[in-house]
């Protein structure tokens, strides 16, 4: 399978795509102060795989003292990665969700290995509720979601912001 899905899916590759979402422009220096524990052999060779696969983009260079600094942001989304999904297999499909839980998994038991830990305090949360929508309501469901998520996706890391991992699953009955 070689969709830009599985590709993005590999947990350091999520994390710099996380780190570019809203459109922001990092170079590779702001990339590592908010990915901390990625090396930075390691980040360059994700954001070679990312550049080759055309996920992301450069979108400045800047020289800098006789080196070239480079400025890169998400690729607009192309309609060929919906149709990339759409090509996927069944098991394929199975194989990308299985990764993203795995990824969650990983998050969660990070969080877990802390020496100190407040579920409440840290907001620590998973739910699963069943809700009944026409396609209409859907619709607008997701609008206003990903409206709430583009209002905080913006901020910038401060030092008194802390990160919050927020994964989304929507899966709808199968149909009778």
């Amino acid at each position: 399978m070689n969709s830009k899905a599985k590709l993005i899916l590999h947990p350091v590759r999520m994390k710099i795509v996380q780190t570019l979402i809203g459109k922001k422009e990092l170079n590779v220096q702001q990339m590592q102060a908010r990915l901390k524990e990625v090396p930075q052999a390691t980040l360059y060779r994700h954001l070679n795989k990312l550049l080759e696969a055309e996920v992301i983009q450069v979108v400045k260079e800047n020289q800098i003292r006789g080196t070239v600094e480079k400025i890169y942001s998400l690729k607009e989304h192309e309609q060929s990665n919906i149709e990339d999904v759409q090509k996927l297999s069944r098991d394929e499909h199975l194989h990308l969700f299985l990764t993203f839980m795995t990824h969650v998994l990983g998050q969660y038991e990070a969080y877990l290995q802390q020496d100190e830990i407040d579920l409440v305090e840290d907001g620590v949360s998973f739910r699963q509720a069943m809700i009944y929508l026409t396609d209409q309501e859907r619709q607008e469901f997701f609008t206003e979601l990903s409206q709430v998520f583009m209002k905080v996706i913006e901020n910038e890391p401060t030092s008194e912001r802390r990160a919050l991992n927020i994964s989304t699953i929507m899966i709808p009955d199968p149909k009778k």
